[in-house]
């Protein structure tokens, strides 16, 4: 079985990759249970791309969070790695409450929006996290974390202005 669903946001897509660009198109999510994250990202909102089941251990799926330029892919027979031993993805938001409120409603387990100590970025786990935004919603300040059910895990991060050639 294999279905690739087209999306309906636009036919022309992003334009075509250029000569010296590496854009980064997808990360690989390692999973226990393929159709419990099927049903997890899906509730998530994000659009499935494709599904394709082609031989006996090998099957994957394709999701993309809404506004990306990069899915993520998982399933069985396509990585090795450990379920649950990917951390700090980033997905950037405009406004962490509302984006928190959202993932709330759909029923994610979402942390309270925090800030770290340093002003700069976040530290690993939970060093270093104030509770709250940085003061005045600062762009690339504020986060919430969340994980999916393997424990892959998701930072939230809120940018509204993005800085110079981003």
């Amino acid at each position: 079985m294999s279905t690739v669903e087209e999306s309906k946001q636009g036919v022309a897509g992003s334009p075509p990759v250029r000569p010296g660009e590496f854009r980064l198109e997808v990360v690989v999510v390692p999973v226990s249970d393929v159709d419990r994250a099927k049903h997890f990202y899906a509730g998530l909102g994000w659009r499935s791309d494709a599904e394709a089941a082609v031989e006996d251990g090998y099957r994957l799926m394709q999701f993309t969070p809404p506004g990306s330029g990069c899915s993520i892919i998982f399933g069985e027979g396509v990585t090795s790695a450990p379920p649950g031993s990917l951390q700090g993805l980033h997905l950037a938001v405009y406004d962490i409450n509302e984006a928190r409120a959202d993932l709330i409603a759909r029923g994610v387990e979402v942390s309270e929006a925090f800030h770290d100590r340093t002003g700069v970025f976040h530290h690993a786990g939970n060093e270093g996290r104030l509770e709250g935004p940085a003061e005045g919603h600062r762009d690339y300040g504020s986060f919430a974390s969340f994980s999916d059910p393997d424990g892959n895990g998701w930072i939230l991060q809120e940018i509204k202005t993005r800085l110079p050639g981003r």
